[in-house]
């Protein structure tokens, strides 16, 4: 049998400690702040918890307000998707921006350059799911130079396959507790 993961409480929020199976609702998780990129929850770790508890997947629920990316324009080596679960963002993909609304699905196979900003009038919330076959090698992707996505602020200037060069423009995240009406209903 696997056994249920332990929620260890931090001072922002719920967080699994162990690997193994667990119920977790997003008011009661841990958030991060990620300043001009939205407020995040990786459901599936940070950093050592990512690679000890959850190597085939990585889940995140991304609240961002009009104009900010979920990260920089890029592609990867593994499929990513992405659900928008309430208000509007732009899909900024291949150099062609398409709006979404809520329950759009984005499929984005491997390779494929791609980038989700928030738009319309207020917050989106966006669901995004990636393989991690790839992820801690230096076969995992990369930020191609995109005029579109600079018109949109989620793009580099330089190519690059360095995240830290990539995001160099944004303070780092911090941990942060979930904060009311930040999620629909």
């Amino acid at each position: 049998m696997v056994p249920e993961a332990e929620l260890e409480r931090t001072a922002e929020g719920l967080a699994p400690s162990a690997p193994g199976w667990f119920v977790l609702n997003a008011r009661d998780a841990r958030w991060r702040h990620r300043e001009g990129r939205g407020e995040s929850l990786n459901f599936t770790g940070h950093d050592a918890e990512t690679a000890a508890h959850f190597p085939q997947i990585g889940v995140n629920l991304v609240v961002l307000q009009p104009g900010e990316p979920i990260g920089m324009y890029h592609w990867e080596a593994d499929d990513e998707d992405f659900l928008i679960l309430s208000g509007e963002a732009l899909l900024l993909v291949e150099e062609e921006s398409r709006p979404l609304r809520q329950w759009d699905f984005v499929h984005t196979p491997a390779g494929t350059n791609h980038i989700v900003v928030g738009a319309g009038e207020g917050p989106c919330a966006v669901l995004a799911i990636g393989a991690r076959d790839h992820q801690d090698t230096d076969e995992w992707g990369g930020y191609p130079v995109s005029e579109l996505a600079l018109r949109h602020g989620a793009g580099v200037e330089k190519e690059t396959t360095d995240a830290d060069k990539a995001y160099a423009r944004f303070p780092s995240s911090v941990p942060a507790p979930y904060r009311d009406g930040l999620l629909p209903g």
